[in-house]
């Protein structure tokens, strides 16, 4: 005859034992959204600073359409007539047919303002984050168009594959308060 004793001790110790699994997985769990909730609180971020314009925003990005799109500061923009940015370099002439545009989507839209003057806005549904734009802003202009992470088209990854693939790190996390690095400011990431 068993001792009943015997049964009340394994009848605890697998009681004891199932609570303690509980608790375990409960702290697992905790210690996981806990984890997750803190990395919702940051976003990745382009340094302007660091940016090369290599291309790589546009085809490294998870999503079928980059989350990274070019954006003009335009308290830096020269408003200038030939526009290194929306030209392409050395053009035949000044018009504005696609043949001329550096961008091959015509993302960025070319106004008149008055006699020398043009104002450049981004179609940012249209922008692929190429980076030509950019780049030719950078090395013929004064530098006011860069790219940057929207975070509403953004999945927020924990690795991201444009920072993976970035040759100069210019892919940054910062925190959900200041999510964009702007240009020609003193960025602290």
């Amino acid at each position: 005859m068993p001792n009943q004793d015997n049964a009340l001790d394994r009848r605890d110790l697998i009681k004891k034992g199932l609570h303690g699994l509980a608790l375990l997985v409960t702290g697992g769990v905790s210690g996981f959204l806990a984890e997750r909730s803190q990395a919702n609180s940051y976003h990745w971020q382009i340094d302007p600073s660091k940016c090369i314009a290599c291309g790589n925003c546009a085809t490294y990005c998870v999503l079928e359409e980059s989350a990274v799109k070019c954006v003009n500061t335009y308290a830096m923009c020269g408003y200038c007539n030939l526009c290194t940015a929306f030209f392409e370099p050395a053009p035949k002439s000044l018009n504005t047919g696609a043949e001329n545009q550096l961008c091959p989507t015509g993302a960025i839209l070319r106004t008149f303002i008055e006699e020398p003057y043009y104002e450049y806005k981004i179609d940012e549904s249209l922008c692929i984050a190429c980076g030509k734009c950019v780049k030719g802003c950078k090395e013929f202009g004064n530098g006011s168009l860069y790219l940057q992470v929207r975070h509403d088209r953004c999945v927020n990854c924990n690795q991201c594959a444009i920072a993976v693939a970035c040759p100069t790190q210019a892919l940054t996390r910062v925190h959900r308060d200041q999510p964009y690095l702007l240009k020609g400011m003193d960025n602290k990431a």
